[in-house]
């Protein structure tokens, strides 16, 4: 059989691109996954406990962008939720963001009122100009204590680099917040699909027009599969065979237990903000889902060099080498790179989606 696209990859990006091309433009597809699940990252099942976790770490869904809320909401019911996160510093816990209530717990102070925060730390902030790294967002921000406590060590051990050697979008994700708001996120939807991820693929992916292939490397049946085209959300570095060497990506080894308890943390996340504690942070997936149980099941998340390529490393280094890939990348007439692998990027899930259907719309507007 002959297929129209050939897609690599069953993750958000190749996930979308699949449904819109098969449902907008009644084409044959098939997609080839490497792992044995679709979903990518945001995959989640039942463990042995009957407790339904996040096999890669929490997949928060939030948004401002209606679109991608409507698009989704096709294939999914949603359960409202709110994040919270809380940082673990000698023994303590502090709200992260940091706001009013993270200052005062941690001086002693009494701030009243936003104006307060902004003058207190107005009175700690650096001014380091021009902003050229991670380092320089956060003292210009909060100043060096905070940035000491709360970022410094998280970020080395996240990324295995000093916070200055990193681009200044890594933790200038990371709002202040000057009142006592103590949600992660503050967009307009806050939701998780009320039967998970997987469920939500499985209904995106049900289509007489799509064939799913899954623990299959793409590269083992390009001579046996006919198709037109190539929709590619791997790694980059890896369709071009490592022609100018490798991206660097950080990857993360997750330890997940079951313990004899309702509820055993506060909040979903906890963060461990010391270099003394060797894993970043501890999630308890039950807040994630909703569900209830009389056990608990936690996560707790040790970034690493090897493994599955989580993160892209956005260092100036790593940018310019994959620029090189990106001109071989626009000079294939037939292949479309679309996601955080494909293009280097990190993305969150709705920017992964909002980016997916802006190229769809760029595939319709070519011909298809």
């Amino acid at each position: 059989m002959k297929y129209d696209y050939l897609i690599v990859g069953a993750g958000f990006a190749g996930s979308v691109m699949a449904e819109r091309i098969a449902s907008q433009l009644n084409k044959k597809i098939m997609i080839v996954e490497k792992r044995y699940h679709i979903g990518g990252n945001a995959f989640d099942e039942f463990d042995e406990h009957g407790i339904l976790v996040h096999r890669y770490g929490p997949h928060i869904f939030h948004t401002n962008s209606k679109k991608v809320f409507d698009y989704l909401s096709q294939f999914t019911e949603w359960r409202f939720y709110e994040h919270k996160v809380l940082a673990k510093l000698n023994g303590e816990l502090y709200p992260i963001p940091i706001n009013r209530i993270t200052l005062n717990k941690l001086y002693g102070l009494e701030l009243k009122s936003e104006a307060d925060v902004k003058n207190y730390l107005e009175t700690v902030r650096q001014n380091h100009f021009p902003v050229l790294n991670s380092e320089d967002i956060i003292v210009n921000q909060v100043g060096n204590d905070l940035f000491e406590k709360f970022f410094k060590h998280y970020t080395k051990k996240q990324w295995n680099l000093e916070p200055k050697e990193l681009s200044p979008q890594v933790c200038g994700r990371i709002p202040v917040r000057f009142n006592d708001d103590c949600r992660y996120f503050t967009d307009k939807y806050q939701y998780m699909p009320k039967d998970g991820y997987t469920k939500m693929f499985e209904r995106m992916l049900l289509s007489k027009n799509i064939e799913i292939v899954l623990n299959q490397d793409y590269k083992t049946i390009l001579n046996e599969v006919k198709y037109d085209k190539m929709i590619y959300t791997g790694p980059i570095d890896y369709f071009f065979d490592y022609e100018f060497g490798k991206l660097p990506y950080r990857s993360i080894r997750f330890e997940f237990e079951n313990i004899k308890s309702e509820w055993v943390q506060k909040v979903a996340q906890i963060n461990n903000v010391s270099s003394e504690v060797e894993f970043t942070r501890m999630i308890e997936h039950k807040y994630l889902t909703g569900q209830q149980a009389d056990t608990t099941t936690i996560s707790k998340e040790y970034p690493q060099n090897d493994g599955e390529p989580f993160y892209p490393i956005p260092t100036e280094e790593n940018r310019h080498l994959y620029l090189k890939y990106e001109v071989e990348a626009k000079k294939l007439k037939n292949v479309v790179f679309c996601g955080r692998l494909a293009e280097y990027q990190y993305f969150n899930m709705d920017q992964i989606m909002a980016n997916t259907l802006s190229i769809f719309k760029n595939i319709i507007a070519n011909g298809n």
